[in-house]
């Protein structure tokens, strides 16, 4: 048994899109667009295989959560980089590029290195080895 995919609602589909392919390598679908209730979304398809569907849709109202404080629920999804290099060279290219870093790069006590960064709906997405 594995997790299929994940799915995240966005009010922004493409620029969502562009920041999953950019700089974690995803690879996109077709857009589905539903045109009775205007859903649309695509599948983005990572190189080891996970998938993360990104939904928009006019109704989905605004999450009150804020993504700078710890909630109950789906909290981030993080991406094995490979090295502590890259885990600092991707932190260090998203904050250049504008994105919010909310935990730098650091050795964690249950053994992970890792950052953690929000994407441009302010999802947590940490960066770890």
């Amino acid at each position: 048994m594995h997790i299929e995919h994940l799915a995240i609602w966005t009010t922004d589909l493409e620029r969502l899109k562009s920041f999953y392919t950019n700089y974690f390598h995803a690879k996109t679908s077709t857009k589905y667009l539903n045109t009775k209730t205007e859903f649309e979304s695509y599948f983005l398809s990572f190189p080891t295989g996970s998938r993360l569907e990104i939904m928009q849709m006019p109704s989905i109202p605004q999450s009150s959560d804020d993504p700078n404080v710890q909630y109950l629920g789906y909290i981030h999804m993080a991406f094995s980089v490979g090295s502590k290099e890259n885990v600092d060279e991707l932190t260090n290219r998203l904050r250049v590029e504008g994105y919010r870093v909310i935990s730098e790069s650091r050795m964690t006590g249950d053994g992970y290195y890792e950052s953690c960064v929000l994407d441009p709906d302010g999802n947590r997405i940490e960066i770890t080895i």
